[in-house]
């Protein structure tokens, strides 16, 4: 990464699925991200508990000896529903406080492979890094292409006009974790113009403000 600018990660969040899906590849990849992980010297921010890939990656980092926080919705908490977090945990009230919770105390974001929680979790975040509301990286572990489908229908609505080109840039991938990593480590945000103008303080006027839960 000669002549590339790096950023600081300290903490990396992770999306990915309460089940382990099909492939065992998953799962060994996810293990793997916990290992690289740990290995830099990065935290984990995640969904808590310890079902699925959320376990795998979680328990890895953990072994590595780096910090582990699971922002936990009470509601999953009941009856020992997801498993006891790996690490510490913050209970939250709603989905959107822990995604917002997420947002804040990391300064990266990877999505595994996992369901519709994983996938609106990651949209989400782009979403938001498109409006501006954060500049941090975003990427997707493409592990035995899991992610072709959803990358090829990205790139056309590119096509369609419906995501500029600049936009696409926000979602990063690769097939390996160093390899995502390193991408992460090496993104540039660049804000679209218009979008960049948008006040999201307390002290912004009503007419500036959106709702966080606002989806493009």
């Amino acid at each position: 990464m000669e002549g590339v600018s790096v950023r600081k990660i300290k903490k990396i969040c992770v999306f990915c699925g309460a089940n382990s899906g099909k492939d065992v590849a998953f799962v060994n990849a996810a293990f793997h991200l916990g290992e690289v992980l740990g290995k830099r010297k990065i935290d984990l921010v995640y969904g808590g508990g310890k079902l699925g890939l959320m376990g795998c990656v979680s328990t890895a980092v953990a072994q590595h000896e780096r910090q582990v926080l699971g922002i936990i919705p009470s509601a999953f908490t009941v009856n020992n529903l997801v498993g006891e977090t790996c690490g510490k945990e913050i209970k939250v009230a709603t989905m959107q406080e822990r995604l917002v919770m997420m947002m804040e105390l990391s300064d990266a974001f990877i999505a595994l492979p996992g369901g519709f929680g994983t996938l609106e979790e990651l949209f989400q975040m782009i979403s938001w890094a498109q409006l501006n509301i954060h500049n941090k990286p975003i990427g997707v572990l493409n592990i035995n292409g899991f992610f072709n489908g959803l990358l090829s229908f990205v790139d056309h609505a590119v096509k369609q006009e419906f995501i500029t080109p600049r936009a696409r840039k926000i979602l990063i991938s690769a097939t390996t974790a160093d390899e995502l990593v390193d991408k992460l480590q090496a993104f540039r945000f660049e804000p679209d113009p218009a979008l960049s103008k948008l006040k999201w303080s307390p002290s912004s006027s009503q007419k500036e403000k959106l709702d966080l839960t606002l989806r493009l």
